[in-house]
Parts: structure tokens; sequence; C-alpha cells
């Protein structure tokens, strides 16, 4: 995505957590800036990145930072919580550079700290969760307020209908990169999932391999609910684990010590809920366990992308129970996308889900049907040219060599798929090709025309009409 953005294009940009989506934004908005004039007083940013959490604004923030310090240039992170008296000040002063979040701009542009008419390179970060936030309208009204010849990068990890009408409203002939599938979790994290019976299954088997798990680096657990978080932490202090908890109605300044902590690994678990499942790059976190399953599939791709990033391998342990049996299903999708193991205990858990089960009978039924040579493509075996008077006879070989070779494939999907391919196409082309020797006209003397069949007529009527006569 960086050549696009320095080439001054719109992007929609997809990508799995983790891929290095923030670099593609700030390295080109670096350029950017050093190719405008300089800042006067009273000017507003030239780029402004918008996202939707404290954290996430806080992580790009030092990236710009980082980045931005040997050009002399300044960033300003404007979030709610943070002090409006100090973030108004930094914005006063003067900054090539603002990452806020949509509610906090909008408060500081109403107070007149800061203006967007030098803005000319815009970024919208996590826009799915700034949508899920209901920040949908102060999204809007920003790019309604900032200069139609601005440049537009809007990145997200999945890509609903939501966004891509925004997309179609705010960019200009946009171009799209995809990095892997839109929606579908990270490849680079092993995902196990654990179906167990109600009650105190959940925290036995948690205490059991908690060990074992810190020994490979931090461990981050997931956790639906505020008060959940709240008793897990305590709960696993009582056994004399070192725990940190981070929840939404902690402060920002707690919020900034508990997340500074566990990246200087002084602590080595984290109890979180989904205040952490977007943006927090950690690269010491090797496990993430669901202790409770997230609330959309969306929310779950985002937890697991806490681990595996930048190239890295990781864990994920996903809990399941009875009754989130209206989650196994899309889990279940999910983990296949990914080409992820999908244990039988969830399969079957899925199944009592009655939008699995129906898509699920569908999906059989059309791949019995669609169980000829080609088949495994959803197409029909062609018949080749002058298959109507063809003398070739079908037998039943390709039929059953074709349903052997996909018995027989390799055991993921993609195996079965390319040995059913190969099994299919074999079949096709023996039964089709005629040795040339065979087909080879006759030679008749010039002028001596062939006797003509006297039944040839009569078979001319009686075959049908092809579409091409």
């Amino acid at each position: 995505g960086i050549p696009i953005a320095l080439s001054g294009r719109d992007i929609i940009g997809i990508a799995k957590t983790g891929s290095g989506k923030t670099a593609a934004f700030v390295w080109p908005l670096l350029i950017h800036i050093m190719a405008q004039k300089e800042l006067e007083k009273g000017d507003g940013p030239i780029g402004l990145i918008l996202a939707p959490t404290r954290e996430l604004s806080q992580q790009i923030y030092q990236e710009c930072k980082r980045f931005g310090k040997v050009y002399n240039i300044n960033t300003v992170c404007a979030y709610g919580g943070g002090s409006m008296w100090e973030q108004q000040k930094a914005c006063q002063d003067g900054a090539e550079i603002i990452v806020a979040t949509p509610g906090r701009l909008i408060d500081l542009i109403k107070k007149k700290s800061t203006n967007l008419k030098r803005v000319t390179f815009l970024v919208y970060d996590e826009a799915d969760r700034m949508f899920d936030m209901g920040f949908e309208a102060q999204v809007r009204s920003i790019a309604d307020h900032v200069r139609p010849d601005r440049q537009t990068l809007l990145f997200s990890a999945t890509f609903r209908r939501k966004v891509e009408k925004l997309a179609r409203d705010i960019l200009a002939d946009p171009i799209r990169v995809v990095q892997g599938e839109a929606g579908v979790a990270n490849e680079d994290v092993t995902q196990m999932v654990e179906v167990l019976p109600p009650g105190p299954a959940k925290w036995t088997w948690l205490v059991k391999r908690l060990v074992e798990m810190t020994t490979l680096g931090s461990v981050l657990i997931f956790v639906t609910r505020k008060a959940n978080s709240e008793e897990l932490a305590a709960n696993l202090r009582s056994r004399d684990f070192k725990v940190l908890l981070l929840h939404g109605d902690m402060s920002q300044m707690e919020r900034n010590e508990v997340i500074h902590s566990f990246k200087k690994k002084e602590v080595p678990i984290l109890v979180a809920t989904d205040v952490a499942a977007r943006g927090l790059d950690i690269p010491s976190i090797k496990t993430v366990v669901n202790y409770d399953v997230a609330r959309d599939i969306d929310t779950h791709t985002h937890r697991v992308g806490r681990t595996g990033r930048a190239g890295e391998k990781g864990f994920a342990f996903t809990l399941v129970t009875e009754k989130d049996r209206e989650f196994a299903g899309a889990l279940v999708r999910n983990l296949e996308a990914a080409n992820q193991h999908v244990p039988q205990p969830l399969l079957d858990l899925a199944m009592q889900c009655p939008w699995f089960r129906k898509t699920r009978v569908q999906q059989s039924k059309g791949k019995r049907l669609m169980a000829v040579p080609g088949g495994s493509l959803g197409q029909k075996e062609r018949p080749g040219l002058g298959a109507e008077t063809s003398t070739r006879v079908q037998d039943s070989t390709s039929f059953s060599s074709y349903r052997a070779g996909s018995a027989l494939g390799g055991r993921g999907p993609q195996s079965d798929r390319m040995a059913a391919m190969k099994t299919a196409f074999s079949a096709q082309y023996k039964t089709n090709f005629i040795a040339a020797t065979d087909s080879a006209p006759k030679s008749i003397p010039i002028g001596i025309h062939e006797p003509e069949n006297p039944d040839s007529h009569h078979d001319a009527k009686r075959r049908k009409k092809s579409r091409w006569d």
C-alpha cells in the first residue's frame, strides 16, 4: 500500500491484524508533510489520523512521534479521558499531525483550538470499529469539513456493508488493497478450541495450563464483562499468579500504567475486556485465551490478532460451552477460512444452531450434485467440440475414479480439491482424445466423390438440432 499512497491515490486497505497497517500510512504521511509549506501561526494540522479507541490512538501517536522526530514534525494525540487543557495547548502551539478519536477532535474544533483548513492527508484506522462504537455521524461530519482535494486512506481488518458505503462516499476512485481475505483470522496464529461442560470446567482448564503458557511469553485473557474480569483476576491472584486488569471503567491514567507494565513484561498475565481487542500491539504476547467467547466473529478475529503479530507465531485458545452454540457456527466458518483444525465437538455443537445446520446441509447437497468430472469447481463436464456426433461412449470409470480421487485425497479441504481436479481432468482427457491415426481423413483421388451413405439423410433428420447449426 505504501507505493500507492506515495502516488497520491486514495486507498481502501484491508489486512489481517498485526500486518503493519500503521507503517503503511505513517511513512507516506511524513513524506507528504515534507512536501508542504511550513505551518504558520493559527494553522491546523496537515495530516489527520482518526482512531476508535484511546489505546490505538496512543499507539499510532508513538509511531508518528518516533519517525517524525528526525524531521522536526510535531504530533499531538487527542482523546477522551485525557486533559482537555493540555490537548488544546498542544494544538494551538502547532502540530503537523493530529491523532485523535472522533469525539475529542470535534470538541477541539468547536473550542477553536484547531481547524481542518490545512488537512490534505486524512486517515481512518479501524473504520469498522468506529461504526461499532457509534461514531458514524462524527466520521462523516469530519470528512465533510475537510477540503475535497485531500488524499484519504481507510484501513480496516474487516469490510462490512456500512464501511463499504462510507468508502464510496468519502473516497475518490480508491485502490483496494487486500492482504489475505477480509475478516479472516491471522493464519500465523494456531487456534485451538475447547468445548467444555458448564460450571467450573473453564476455571480448572485455565489454572492447569496457565504456568505452561507463561513460559512461552505474555498471556492475554479475554472476558466479555467487566464484573467477570474483576472476579477472574481476583481468583488468579488468590492462586499466587501475578495478574494485571484492564477494562473500560478504569481511568485513562490507570489504563496507561497497566499497558506500560504489560509491555515491559513486569507482569506476565493480563485479564481484559474487549477494550484490549483492537490496536494493542505488544510483541511479547504469545498466547491469547478467550475465556468468554466474543460478542461477534469480527471481535474474535481482533482478539486473536493480539498475538502472531508481524509474522511471529502465536497461540489462541477459545473456551466454548453449550450456551455458545450460536457463536460456534460462526467460529467454525472462521476456522475453516483460516485453514485451522475444526474439532468434532465444536462441529457437533455448531450443528445445533439452526442457521448453521441449514447452510451446512445445503452445501453438502450442492457437493453431491456436483460430484462429476470438473465438479470440484462447480462446473459441468466439458463434452468437447462435436460432442453431438462423437462416437465416444461415456463409461462409468471417470465418475468412479473421480469419487475415489476425492475420497483418497489429502487430509485438508485444499488437498481434497486438488486431488479431485487432477483425477477429473485425467479421466476427461483419456476419454475425449482420439489417436491421430484413427481420425485421419481417408485418401480419396481428385474428381472421385465418396459414395454417399443412404442412411445419412435419415440420421440427420433424427439428430437433434445443435445450437451451432
